[in-house]
Order: structure tokens, then sequence, then C-alpha cells
């Protein structure tokens, strides 16, 4: 858990956490998400953008710790967890976790962050499959979104993701996980994760991401994973020039050994030249996770686009 807003009455004893009690997000169909805060500085300079962060598939808010305290001095930050994940209560059995329905609840928080504070400007910052998830997020309302950064993020534009062997992985490892979690060895899985996280972050990561529940919103994320990808080819997001950064891991990492890397990084470099203001950034230390492998390096990608 990083220094952020306690939501939903939960209560912290980290002496960083403990912010006054707000009413929890809803989102449009009345489900609840919980979120943390955390302020940033305030000086002559004025305000700064308020930096959201959106996991990858089934990531819960614990894992930005790292990067997050980077950016104490930077500007206030916001983690969350989707439904199903974390702290947040599950979606009921037929509400969709799509893509596009993923976006609409990240919609949802900064709508709620708009009313409660901290407001926006937003920057966006996703890792993985959470790379396009902002991006249809900052389409929906480009006016409040101050720019994005997208962390080795999943992108159409790499052929690779329409393969059937992609599909064939998807399957394999969902059930793997599901395995792990009932015999109760996920979380040695994520061990090296968790060992570079703050330790009340890797508490929490430890009880909360490891469960079967988590594992049931994994799979109902990867429903039609290749389909949330054809849709985003045939009706790309409209980002109306606004700063995109893409960050690009370095080094390989399970499941992504050098042929994959390369192409994946391919299309990396590619999403940044759609933008006027385009930027693409390699770091050579990171692998896939970049936001435990290299956070300092990250941080400092989103401080160039929060300090303006």
């Amino acid at each position: 858990m990083a220094p952020a807003e306690q939501v939903r009455g939960a209560t912290s004893t980290h002496p960083l956490t403990a912010r006054a009690r707000r009413a929890a997000p809803r989102t449009r169909d009345g489900r609840e998400l919980y979120y943390q805060w955390l302020p940033g500085p305030v000086g002559p300079d004025g305000a700064r953008p308020t930096v959201v962060f959106e996991g990858g598939l089934a990531a819960g808010r614990s894992y930005w710790a790292g990067a997050r305290a980077a950016l104490a001095d930077v500007a206030p930050t916001v983690v969350y967890d989707r439904s199903g994940l974390g702290r947040s209560p599950a979606a009921p059995a037929g509400a969709s976790r799509r893509l596009h329905a993923l976006a609409e609840d990240l919609g949802d928080l900064l709508d709620h962050l708009d009313r409660v504070g901290p407001g926006g400007p937003f920057l966006l910052v996703g890792h993985s499959w959470g790379g396009p998830l902002v991006r249809l997020a900052a389409a929906a309302q480009p006016a409040r979104v101050a720019g994005l950064v997208l962390v080795d993020p999943t992108d159409e534009s790499c052929d690779l993701l329409f393969q059937p062997a992609m599909r064939r992985d998807e399957r394999i490892g969902q059930l793997v996980t599901v395995a792990l979690a009932r015999l109760g060895l996920l979380g040695r899985a994520y061990r090296s994760l968790t060992a570079t996280l703050p330790p009340d972050a890797a508490a929490d990561m430890r009880a909360e991401g490891c469960t079967v529940a988590m594992t049931r919103t994994r799979g109902r994320q990867l429903e039609d994973a290749a389909g949330d990808l054809r849709a985003l080819l045939e009706n790309p997001p409209g980002l109306a020039g606004l700063p995109v950064t893409v960050v690009s891991a370095g080094r390989v990492s399970p499941g992504m050994p050098k042929s994959v890397r390369e192409r994946a990084t391919a299309s990396h470099a590619y999403r940044a030249r759609q933008s006027p203001h385009g930027r693409h950034v390699v770091l050579p230390e990171a692998d896939h996770m970049v936001l435990t492998t290299s956070a300092a390096g990250l941080a400092e990608e989103i401080r160039r686009l929060a300090v303006v």
C-alpha cells in the first residue's frame, strides 16, 4: 500500500496514509471502487496534474507503491482497485469486464475525483493491459487529461497479439494461475515482485492479489482480449493531440523472449509516433514489470509530463 487516502470506511496505521475519509466513488451502475490518494506538494508554481495509475491485467493498486513514493514531491497521485481486485467488491456476474467497460469505470473514478478532489487535469499512467484502457478513458474526455504515460503497454499494432498462440498462452496462463491460487502457492510466484515493494504494499499484495477471487476477475478480463484489440484497430481512440510517452522495457521477461520483446517495443515506438507530442523511451534495466524493476526511471518519465 502506498501513502494514500482511505475510502469505503477503511483505516490505515501507516503514518502517511491517515487522511479524512471520503465517500467511495461509484460506477454508473452503482459499484463501489476503492481508491487511495496522496496529496502532492503545494508551492508557488501552481497546481500540478493529478497522476492516476491504472494497473495491468488483474493488477491492483499495491504494485505501484515504489513509483508513487518517487513522485511524492511532484504531484498528487491516485491508485485504485478495479472491481473484483484488492478492496473493491466484484462486479455482478452479468457486468462486462471487457476493455471498454473497464475504461468506463476509470472515467467514473475521474468524475468522482473532479467532484470531491483532487481534481483534474489528470495524467493517466497505464501499465500493460492498462495502456489501451487509459487511451480509451482519455479519448472519452480528452479536455480533462494532461497526458498519458503508457508503460510497456499492450498495443493493437503488434500483430503477435492476434495469433492463435497468444490465445493458447492466455488459456494456459489462466489455468496455472487458478491452480496456484487454489493451492495457496501464488504468492511464491510473486515473490520477486513483492520483494521490491515497501512492506505494507507487499503485505497487501500477498493478502489481496493471490486469491482465487482475483483469478476469477482475471478470467473475466480475458473474456475476449483479441476482440477488444480488434475494436481498437477498427476505431482508434482519438487523443486530440495529447502528449503521450511510451515506456518500453529493455530486458526480456518470462513469456517475452527476445523476438517478442523486439516486436512489442516496435509497437511502442509506433504508438509514440501517432502523437504530435509523442516520446518513446526504453529503460534498459527494466523487464515487463517496469514499475518495480525500474521505478525510479519510470517516475522520471512521469515527472517530465507532470512538471511543465
